[in-house]
């Protein structure tokens, strides 16, 4: 199942207890114990799962795509969407936001959409007389920048610095971001008149690329009843969604998650899966060091929300695609022949030796 097609997505379930061998190389789970809730404190526990149920309310089906969108909450790592229209993009990015207690704004990019529209401006006070910086929709806890690919490349590295530092420079002064900050972007991987694809360094500053499937047959009509029953997805307040997690609770699930353990075995096994995409002939572009560290955090997150406070390689493989595939650049001649980077990661997967 995209985008984490083993283990299933997570999900809340009863706990199974689990520890290190006296190696310290953690046992390596079968998928289905990849499923506890989260242990620590109750409030992280509990917000974690009520985030998770709010945004069930509007959105169905699409239970991989929201294990990752929480995920990245608790990295904390921004997320590209991809997916071809009408698949919940952008209600999947409005759920979320609606279930934080937090500031929301929303971007429709546009190719006459300019930088300053993004970051902000200065402008002249006339009561004063004297400059003024007037914020932009960046400075917000969650931005929505939708159909980031339809805006020139210009536009695009206006977000280059807030997504990587967490501040925006305008007229020599950098200004800090509210904290948390994250960007979900989503892209049609369709349609491409008229679009600017995304530069690579800023496919890097992405934790995860995304991708939104066709929904099951079954949930599908789950979708088709819903709507018989008179739901709107665009009234989020009428089905019930409401703020359920805060940025204090964001902060202690975080503390949280970056305490959770990483063997060097395991570090060394991320390494490798990385420095395997650089060596692949089929790739012009491997994962890098950024990339490396990326996987590292995000598999953090996996292991954490699996219940357990260390990592497995299980857990790196877990998220290995959606926080690889964005970096793996493909050769022109293997794209012709149709090689993709899901399938070099899996072959990187499939041969890279993994530490028991």
């Amino acid at each position: 199942m995209e985008p984490f097609q083993d283990p299933e997505p997570w999900a809340p379930a009863p706990p199974v207890p689990a520890a290190p061998l006296a190696t310290g190389v953690p046992p390596a789970p079968q998928a289905a114990s990849l499923a506890p809730p989260v242990r620590g404190t109750g409030s992280a526990r509990d917000g974690v799962t009520a985030v998770r149920n709010e945004i069930a309310k509007v959105v169905v089906g699409q239970d991989a795509v929201v294990s990752g969108l929480i995920a990245a909450l608790l990295v904390p790592g921004h997320v590209l969407l991809e997916g071809v229209p009408g698949v919940a993009k952008t209600l999947l990015a409005r759920a979320l936001a609606a279930s934080l207690d937090m500031r929301f704004t929303r971007v429709q990019f546009t190719p006459d959409l300019m930088p300053s529209d993004v970051t902000g401006q200065s402008i002249y006070d006339h009561q004063t007389a004297s400059f003024r910086f007037r914020e932009g929709p960046a400075f917000t806890n969650v931005l929505l920048a939708d159909e980031i690919n339809r805006t020139p490349p210009k536009t695009q590295a206006a977000l280059l610095e807030a997504m990587e530092e967490r501040q925006i420079t305008v007229d020599g002064t950098a200004r800090p971001l509210p904290v948390p900050f994250l960007v979900l972007a989503t892209q049609n991987p369709i349609e491409y008149e008229g679009t600017y694809p995304l530069p690579e360094a800023q496919l890097d500053r992405f934790l995860f690329k995304l991708t939104v499937p066709y929904l099951s047959e079954a949930a599908e009509r789950e979708v088709l009843a819903r709507t018989d029953a008179g739901q709107d997805p665009h009234n989020l307040e009428a089905a019930g969604l409401r703020p359920v997690a805060n940025a204090a609770l964001l902060r202690a699930a975080r503390d949280e998650v970056a305490r959770t353990r990483v063997d060097p075995v395991v570090q060394a096994y991320i390494v490798a899966l990385a420095r395997a995409t650089r060596a692949n002939p089929s790739v012009a572009l491997g994962v890098s060091t950024r990339g490396a560290a990326m996987l590292l955090r995000a598999a953090k997150a996996w292991a954490w929300l699996s219940g357990r406070d260390f990592v497995t390689p299980d857990d790196v493989q877990a998220v290995a695609r959606p926080t690889l595939r964005h970096r793996v650049k493909i050769g022109p001649e293997a794209e012709l022949e149709g090689v993709s980077a899901d399938g070099v990661i899996e072959g990187v997967l499939a041969g890279v030796p993994v530490p028991r």
